[in-house]
């Protein structure tokens, strides 16, 4: 069985520090950026980590989880 792999999407201050974890860091600066680094997680990717400004600009349906586990499961820093 083969684990998929753990994300985090946000900026730099409050991601950086997860790559010491494993964590695959995706430094997001901006909502155009947060966006793009949603679209290019790779599929091995199994739970994602987003700052609160990172999900409030990927909005509800990244929180919703996906029936045909399609997407990674996602949960939100606190501020």
């Amino acid at each position: 069985m083969t684990m998929g792999t753990v994300a985090a999407i946000g900026a730099r201050t409050s991601v950086d520090g997860l790559v010491l974890a494993g964590v695959e860091v995706r430094v997001a600066e901006d909502p155009d950026a947060v966006r793009r680094a949603w679209r290019e997680l790779p599929g091995t990717v199994a739970l994602v980590i987003l700052t609160a400004s990172a999900a409030e600009t990927l909005g509800a349906e990244a929180m919703e989880p996906a029936p045909d586990q399609a997407k990674p499961l996602t949960v939100v820093m606190p501020r």
